[in-house]
């Protein structure tokens, strides 16, 4: 797997810079380093680290060292960066202070039974909380979820952070948001009982390099599909609005908030413009594959009103200066030139 290019990691570095001088010297923790979120963490820190001459050191906890390296030998291999091995749920500390603990642990991504997930969500939260306080951790930065909100109601067009809809708890696929409800009530118990900061990143969808093309990722299926000569295929009736943040933007805003963000309050983290599943896929197909088949399984039913999940950002935007740089067809381009050729791409 390639490194992300260097057009994205300047764009993060130069919406950091004056940001960095924090971890000057410093140790940082993260888990979930080997995914989606922990890539582009890794990516931007290397480059951030190389470029300002930090001195800094990044340790990522993974369950297999050995796979990581053959996935992204050149952040395995980065002076700067460490893996350690274990599980989120019960992995062994590491010796010494760490300054900033990150967990990006467990995303959405991997099908895996109810139980387990709520569990690895919960318990995980818990074990790098309890590492946070024993290695002297000054900031903490928990990747929730905007699947905290529950399913959303066709009005507003956008979730705040303030709104107080939740998961249905009666219904095992809540696993995953409940879980992340549960992980933002221990960032804010372990806050209150211990001296660090709490940050919370509730993270909608995104798109770019590292982003799986064969998961449950719209965005990503719509490239494959794309990339492949089409057609591009659609599993229901292309009707639910999205909205979509570029790997970067997503990048600044973590690090923009781990740093700067207020402690105990949570920050809405994606796109605040809305694009239906079925407008989404026309904007794959006209900036990858021009006059490809755009293939809906099923037709909409007028009677319903489309399902959002499209957060509001005016919170990320007024407190923390924070917006989007990178427009969707640009994401999508940018995605496609990573995963490989672009079939006919639109000029």
């Amino acid at each position: 797997m390639k490194p992300v290019s260097k057009t994205d990691l300047q764009d993060v570095l130069e919406q950091t810079r004056d940001l960095w001088e924090e971890v000057r010297g410093e140790r940082i923790f993260v888990t979930g380093g080997t995914g989606f979120f922990g890539c582009w963490l890794l990516e931007t820190f290397a480059f951030a680290n190389d470029q300002l001459n930090l001195n800094a050191q990044l340790l990522a906890l993974t369950r297999s060292p050995e796979a990581f390296e053959k996935k992204a030998p050149h952040l395995a291999r980065h002076p700067s960066i460490g893996l350690w091995t274990g599980d989120v749920r019960n992995f062994d500390f590491p010796g010494g202070i760490f300054s900033h603990v990150i967990h990006a642990g467990t995303t959405s991504s991997a099908p895996v039974e109810p139980k387990e997930m709520f569990d690895t969500v919960v318990k995980g939260t818990q074990r790098v909380l309890d590492f946070a306080v024993a290695c002297g951790a000054k900031k903490f930065l928990l990747t929730s979820s905007g699947a905290i909100y529950g399913k959303l109601p066709p009005e507003p067009a956008s979730v705040p952070e303030t709104y107080s809809g939740s998961p249905d708890p009666a219904d095992p696929n809540s696993a995953y948001g409940e879980g992340k409800r549960a992980a933002e009530l221990l960032c804010a118990i372990y806050q209150k009982q211990h001296a660090f900061e709490t940050k919370i990143a509730r993270c909608f969808a995104f798109t770019g390099p590292h982003l799986p093309l064969d998961a449950h990722f719209a965005i990503g299926n719509f490239v494959r599909d794309a990339l492949a000569g089409g057609p591009i295929r659609i599993g229901g009736d292309g009707t639910p609005f999205r909205s979509y943040l570029y790997a970067s933007d997503l990048a600044i805003w973590l690090w923009t908030i781990l740093f700067r963000g207020t402690a105990g309050r949570p920050y809405n983290v994606g796109s605040p413009e809305p694009v239906s599943i079925a407008g989404l896929a026309d904007e794959v197909m006209r900036n990858l594959a021009p006059g490809v088949t755009v293939s809906i399984a099923k037709p909409a039913d007028p009677l319903i009103l489309p399902s959002r999940y499209v957060p509001d950002v005016t919170r990320a935007e007024n407190e923390l200066g924070l917006c989007v740089r990178v427009p969707l067809n640009d994401a999508i381009r940018r995605t496609a030139e990573w995963h490989g050729p672009q079939v006919n791409p639109a000029r």
